[in-house]
Formats: C-alpha cells, sequence, structure tokens
C-alpha cells in the first residue's frame, strides 16, 4: 500500500519515505505538489504568462493565484487562470551506472535520482513543456525520444520504473551522442554521480553547450562519500570493476576526503568557465534544491 503523507508535510519528505511510496507516478506528483506548496508564491516567476480567465475556487487550488479584489466585490473565492507559454524541450539525461547503486542511509543513489528525474518529468509536463529521457553507463540504454503530447508523462514514468544499474561509467560517450542528435536545441539536466574522468565529462558536456543546449548538472553524492564516515579495517568494493580492498579505513581518510574534495571543487570551477549549471545534491536531503535549480534554468530561457 502506497504512503499516505499530509500536504503540510511534503516539502521536507525524507528521500527514504518518498523511496517507500510505491508508484512512482504518486512519488513524482507527492515531491512536485510539496514543493510548489512550500513555495506559496507562484512558482513560476519570471515566466511568460498570459492571464486567460478566472473560475471559481475550488479544494485544491493554489493559494496564491486567489484574487482578492474580487473576492471583496463578491464575497466568493475566484482564481486566475494563466495560459503559460512554454514549448521548451527539455531531456533528462539519467546516470544509471554500477556506481549508482550505493546508498549508506537507506536510499541508494539509483533510488534517488530515479524520483528525481520523475519529479523533473512532472515538473516539466506540468510546465507544458516537451519532456524525453536518456539513461546510461557507458552507452545509451534506454530513451525515450522529447514529446510533449497528451499521455507521454506516462511514458517517460513507465520507463523509469523499470530502469536497474548497468555497467561502468562513460558519461562523455552518451552526451556526445546527444549532442550529435540535436536538431533542436532545448534545456538539458544530467542526473549522474560524476565519478568518472573529469576531462571526458567536461568534453561532453561543453560538446552540447557547443550545439546551443542549456545544460544543468545535477551532480548526485551519498553523504558518506564526502565524510568517509569509516573507522575499523573495512573491505572496499568497487562496483564498477568488482575490485576489492581491505584496509584500515582511518589510515586512508584524509588522501581520501583531499581527493574527493579537489574532485568537487574541479567540477564546480571547469563547469562554470563552461556555462553549464552545476548543483551538488546530498541524497540524504530532500528533493526541493534540485527542482528549484531546474525552475530558475527554465526562468532563464528566453
Amino acid at each position: 500500500m502506497a504512503a499516505s503523507v499530509r500536504p503540510n508535510e511534503l516539502r521536507h519528505l525524507d528521500p527514504a519515505v518518498v523511496a517507500r511510496i510505491e508508484s512512482l507516478e504518486l512519488r513524482a506528483r507527492t515531491v512536485v505538489e510539496g514543493f510548489l506548496i512550500g513555495l506559496h508564491r507562484s512558482p513560476f516567476q519570471g515566466f511568460s504568462v498570459e492571464f486567460s480567465e478566472y473560475r471559481q475556487y475550488m479544494p485544491g487550488d493554489d493559494l496564491s493565484t486567489l484574487d482578492w479584489k474580487v473576492y471583496g466585490r463578491s464575497d466568493r473565492f475566484y482564481v486566475k487562470r494563466f495560459e503559460e507559454e512554454t514549448n521548451l524541450d527539455c531531456r533528462i539525461l539519467l546516470d544509471v551506472s554500477a556506481s549508482m547503486a550505493y546508498g549508506s542511509h537507506g536510499v541508494t543513489k539509483h533510488a534517488y535520482a530515479v524520483s528525481l528525474a520523475a519529479s523533473l518529468a512532472y515538473l516539466m509536463h506540468r510546465q507544458r513543456d516537451a519532456v524525453g529521457l536518456v539513461a546510461f553507463d557507458d552507452d545509451i540504454a534506454t530513451e525515450v525520444p522529447v514529446s510533449g503530447r497528451p499521455g507521454h508523462l506516462r511514458r517517460v514514468l513507465a520507463a523509469l520504473d523499470r530502469l536497474e544499474t548497468g555497467r561502468r561509467s562513460d558519461v562523455a560517450r552518451p552526451l556526445t551522442r546527444l549532442a550529435e542528435a540535436l536538431t533542436r536545441p532545448g534545456l538539458v539536466v544530467v542526473v549522474s554521480d560524476l565519478l568518472d574522468e573529469p576531462k571526458s565529462v567536461l568534453r561532453g558536456l561543453r560538446h552540447l553547450r557547443s550545439r546551443g543546449a542549456d545544460v544543468i548538472v545535477l551532480h548526485l553524492l551519498d553523504p558518506a562519500e564526502r565524510s568517509f564516515p569509516f573507522r575499523r579495517v573495512t573491505r572496499f568494493r568497487d562496483l564498477e570493476t568488482g575490485a576489492e580492498v581491505r584496509t584500515l579505513a582511518s589510515r586512508v581518510r584524509a588522501p581520501y576526503r583531499q581527493a574527493m574534495d579537489e574532485l568537487v571543487a574541479a567540477y564546480e570551477r571547469d563547469l562554470r568557465l563552461a556555462d553549464v549549471d552545476y548543483h551538488r545534491l546530498d541524497t540524504s536531503k530532500p528533493l526541493d534544491g534540485a527542482l528549484q535549480s531546474y525552475l530558475a534554468a527554465r526562468a532563464r530561457r528566453p
């Protein structure tokens, strides 16, 4: 049975709670509606919208759309309806490589990424944008073409629901293939742990930018991948190569954390220079930050 959550709890849902909601569509709707409720004001500030008409208020409507002047004149609640001028092509590129199977707190990076991608697709669809999906490891594993047709969201969600972690990472290869196939530049959202060679990742992202696409990178990391909380003799296994090493964790903590900090800093610096939006996400935190990042980038589109 799907988890039940009260509306005022939605915005601050723990990812583990979200992951327990069985239906991916319900999971996405729960996250997005909670996020929008949490914004209080219109979440589409900065978007091009035209006033359409009034209609009577119905339970569940966004309170920020109530017209209080009309209420003062009529003693009845009416909301403003708008037609959103949104026809952007949005593609979600989702990393399903083996390293995404890691999770230290009940939610793997893969589960978090799937919930995030579903929520983004739901939000894009709500914005009347066309949405597509590309799942990849060392090559493209699943692809759903961009479309804004009725019912297409269900197709994207069904594809996401079937995804499993795959093989080794090669972020640059699918980025390059997608860039070469682009016929209409739009918005590309890359969801990945970026545990790959930074120079090749950067090369692929630059290729997308050269084709006119706006690019957002949502860099997912498990909190243990940053803090390295291990203390005893521990066996570590590379999820992509299968290689194992057994060592005293405290002995390697300092050099590991330095290397990880340098990797993150390099991505932050180099992607900024490449005119790519970069946002680092902690998989123990709610999805609000990622959705806000998308809306901010979306609002900057002409």
